[in-house]
């Protein structure tokens, strides 16, 4: 997860393809009653922050690490909060209030409101904030975390609640809180 010279023409591309993406992906990969289903809900509650915390008490009562407890249970927190501040300042609303189209709130409509805004996924953004910080901790399993953050987003897409290029953003977003969190309270001095 080090940033490196290609790093923003990556995350660029992702996003801009995704965009691309969305009419397809509302009409073709929308599934009714994906939470109806065990692994529907499982993916769900990987974006669910109290599962975070959860987890961070239980990494703490294992290994008596606080540094990495508190990392693993706040930093989706912080995930969770930037998602909603990108929310209120992008304004876009979910798909399935325009029957899959693009509609932007003005920002005098509901200003401090985030209800029914879907740019970026707050579950997305909290699940893949809380799987690139697995990584981090825990590097060797690593396609564990992001298939978990990335089964929560595709069930976004599936229930319609959100764009592919909603989770998209939050998948990116997700990185750079880590990133930023690993540079000031992550790394110790002689682990890399």
């Amino acid at each position: 997860m080090r940033l490196t010279a290609r790093t923003p023409l990556i995350a660029t591309t992702s996003i801009v393809v995704a965009h691309l993406l969305d009419g397809w992906a509302w009409s073709h990969l929308g599934k009714a009653g994906v939470y109806d289903h065990d692994a529907g809900r499982l993916f769900r509650v990987i974006g669910y922050l109290p599962l975070w915390f959860w987890l961070g008490t239980a990494l703490w009562l294992v290994t008596r690490d606080r540094r990495r407890a508190l990392l693993l249970a706040f930093v989706p927190a912080l995930g969770g909060m930037v998602s909603e501040l990108l929310k209120l300042l992008l304004q876009r609303e979910r798909p399935g209030l325009h029957d899959g189209n693009y509609h932007f709130r003005t920002l005098s409509e509901r200003t401090w409101s985030t209800s029914d805004l879907g740019l970026p996924s707050g579950h997305s953004m909290v699940a893949f904030t809380g799987a690139f910080m697995l990584c981090k901790l825990f590097p060797r399993a690593w396609p564990v975390w992001i298939a978990l953050a990335s089964g929560t987003a595709l069930t976004r897409v599936q229930a319609q609640a959100h764009f592919l290029s909603d989770v998209t953003v939050a998948a990116v977003g997700g990185w750079l809180v880590v990133g930023w969190c690993w540079r000031r309270w992550g790394e110790v001095k002689g682990e890399r």
